[in-house]
């Protein structure tokens, strides 16, 4: 409360916050009707003025003044006041304004003055007017008060006591990459390379020096720039295509591709039974399947049905492979090769999909052969393993795709293995490999065919006997044949020869027999001779002995482990041998050891003899164990010797040691008896190294070589 005086009117006591409310709203009628035009368009439109504040005035006495005065008045009392700026669009209910902070603006609109006008300790000291002398002396001193900034939305009643309403407008919005260029006008001016050298006191002498090295630095500086940019492009050009060969990679696995990937067929029309060669018997059988294929009715209309597998068993390198697809391309079908590892994957139900997928093409395309190379890879048999509880759904799908309830009409599937053994009960059954063919080594006639075939791809001198290095090449496979004359022919292409010899058939064969030969290897005089007088101890009991091999060739060169052979050649292949035919041969084996010691005498004998007596150990223990060759034991077999009784092995020990005894003596007598021979053999060796057939008969004839 605070009492006003006047001269002429009696004292009056008001509150103050009515006298506040007054000039308040008194401010807020001058400020609205400052525009006169609108003001006296509105009185001479005779639109009722409001008379509220006319009425307070009158209360404290100051109707009479005029609308200036009231202003100045207005003014000088409450200067933190000041009209509202007129709002550039109409007052709707989305208007909305900011407040000032919540403890000065609530102490304004209250009283009507700032706060920061009111003198306090915190603030500094201001001029004061008169209403705010007064309101010192009530002590109504300003407080802290926290600040909290906050947008209202002005009431209803004083939106429609305001004429206009103030537009707050936004501040603009700035993009952050034009933040850079309205930046850079701020950045610190560079100093320049003149006053650089006078900040810096260079001699005038210096100056020039001083700018080509800053211009040479600045240049090398950009260089470097340059190629550390360029780097940075390589190095994100090289992530690039990894990153897109990782992706194409991951996309070509199983959980990228759907664990299927498309197969291809073969048409093997280049390949028939003309080029297969030395199996007629395995031919013979196939042809049947060739037949069907060809024609199937001719099987149906008697009630036959396709064999749905066949099962090719056999050494490595006979033609398996190679018949499959003679078989495919006599029938003139598609060919479907797939092998056993490949169904064998790390990821889980793999090999399953893949066999799947194999199947339905063939299916698509029937009829058609496919074939399984390895299958004892993925036909194993299967055991419960927990290291590989999946292992089996490979194998599964496998024979259900063979004999399941959809049926194959048409499909021929064709496997190869060298272990049947391994194979399970379930896959080599009637219904899935219905036949089986075996696919032996070649025999001597079929050995003269496949190198016949293989020496018409070469250049070879019209008189090779092919029969004679067929004889030589017992137990050779197709593609070990196949390997001589390819060596053959390099041997010939090293000599400079136009074409390809006995000498560089002989020569092959040899390498593949026995090793390389070893001409870098110094060795003895001594040890030549034992090494002469044993391989001539051999010859000798071979060529004297009636059911021994004929000799092939004698050589003291050394080749792989071995320092000297004799190589022997049978006339025909062995099917079976005899008790005197397997006693000739301990008897060969046991020439060199006695030769040794009949030249050089006991103490002088050499290892050269360890292998010699393991062939003929094992002669003589077959013979006692398992061909029955042996009276005292009779006829019966000792395949487990440690499942015998003591007895028995000292029995079979003992009849061991009498043959190998007996071959001894026989050897030592034939060479004792042929002395001279074995002498003139011993010479002829150490003199040229290597002596064939022909060459061995003639010196055991007594004649000179007049050829070599």
């Amino acid at each position: 409360m605070f009492s006003l005086s006047a001269t002429v009117q009696p004292q009056v006591t008001v509150p103050l916050s009515h006298l506040i409310n007054v000039l308040h709203s008194l401010k807020n009628s001058v400020g609205g009707s400052s525009n006169a035009s609108v003001k006296a368009k509105k009185e001479r439109d005779g639109e009722p003025q409001p008379q509220e504040h006319m009425l307070n005035l009158r209360e404290f006495g100051l109707s009479d003044l005029g609308v200036e005065q009231l202003d100045e008045l207005v003014s000088s009392v409450l200067p933190g006041l000041k009209s509202q700026e007129t709002c550039s669009r109409p007052v709707d209910s989305t208007c909305w304004r900011t407040s000032h902070c919540s403890s000065y603006s609530f102490y304004e609109n209250k009283n009507g003055f700032s706060l920061n006008h009111v003198t306090s300790p915190f603030l500094p000291r201001k001029r004061l007017s008169a209403l705010q002398m007064v309101c010192q002396d009530l002590q109504q001193h300003s407080v802290w008060v926290q600040r909290r900034g906050f947008k209202t939305l002005r009431t209803k009643t004083r939106r429609l006591q305001s004429d206009f309403v103030r537009t707050i407008e936004p501040e603009p919005f700035t993009p952050t990459f034009m933040k850079g260029f309205l930046n850079r006008e701020k950045m610190i001016d560079v100093d320049s390379l003149e006053s650089l050298t006078k900040s810096k006191n260079i001699p005038d002498g210096h100056q020039d020096a001083f700018k080509r090295g800053f211009a040479e630095g600045f240049l090398k500086a950009q260089v470097l720039t340059q190629r550390t940019q360029d780097s940075l492009r390589r190095t994100r050009l090289i992530l690039l295509v990894l990153l897109i060969a990782g992706i194409y990679g991951l996309s070509k696995t199983p959980f990228m591709s759907g664990l299927d990937s498309g197969v291809d067929p073969v048409q093997m029309k280049n390949v028939t039974f003309e080029h297969v060669k030395g199996v007629e018997e395995a031919k013979n059988e196939l042809q049947e399947v060739v037949e069907f294929l060809k024609n199937p009715q001719k099987f149906t209309v008697l009630g036959g049905k396709l064999p749905k597998g066949v099962l090719l068993v056999g050494p490595p390198g006979t033609g398996k492979t190679l018949l499959a697809r003679a078989v495919a391309g006599e029938a003139d079908v598609p060919f479907y090769y797939a092998s056993g590892s490949e169904f064998d994957e790390m990821f889980v139900g793999v090999g399953a999909s893949r066999i799947r997928n194999l199947f339905r093409e063939a299916k698509a395309n029937a009829p058609c052969v496919i074939f399984i190379d390895e299958l004892d890879s993925v036909g194993g048999k299967r055991i419960e393993s927990p290291m590989h509880p999946y292992s089996r759904q490979t194998i599964n799908q496998l024979l259900a795709e063979m004999d399941g309830f959809k049926t194959n009409e048409g499909v021929i599937i064709i496997g190869a293995t060298n272990f049947p053994e391994a194979l399970d009960n379930a896959l080599v059954r009637p219904g899935r490999f219905d036949m089986q063919v075996t696919v032996p080594k070649p025999d001597v006639k079929g050995r003269t065919e496949i190198l016949n075939w293989y020496l018409k791809k070469i250049k070879v001198d019209p008189a090779i006997e092919a029969k004679i290095i067929a004889r030589g090449t017992v137990g050779f496979s197709g593609a070990d044949l196949e390997n001589l004359v390819n060596q053959a022919a390099l041997k010939a292409a090293v000599d400079g020869k136009d074409m390809v010899s006995m000498k560089e058939l002989e020569f092959a064969k040899d390498k593949i027999l026995m090793g390389p030969e070893r001409r870098s290897a110094e060795i003895d005089k001594k040890n030549r001779q034992i090494t002469a007088y044993h391989e001539s101890g051999h010859a000798i009991v071979a060529f004297y002995t009636k059911d021994a091999m004929p000799i092939n060739k004698a050589t003291i060169m050394p080749r792989g482990p071995s320092l000297g052979h004799v190589s022997m050649l049978p006339e025909n292949d062995r099917w079976s041998e005899t008790r005197s035919q397997l006693l000739a041969q301990m008897d060969v084996s046991m020439g060199g050891r006695v030769a040794e010691e009949m030249i050089f005498g006991h103490e002088n004998i050499t290892t050269g003899a360890s292998s010699d007596f393991d062939s003929a150990t094992k002669i003589a223990k077959m013979m006692v164990t398992r061909f029955g060759m042996c009276e005292k034991l009779g006829v019966m077999t000792y395949k487990d010797m440690t499942a015998q009784s003591p007895e028995t092995q000292a029995a079979v020990e003992n009849e061991v040691r009498v043959l190998l005894k007996e071959s001894y003596d026989r050897a030592k007598t034939l060479l004792k008896s042929h002395a001279k021979e074995h002498k003139n053999l011993a010479d002829a060796l150490l003199m040229y190294e290597t002596l064939d057939a022909k060459e061995i008969q003639m010196v055991l004839e007594g004649k000179t070589l007049d050829s070599r």
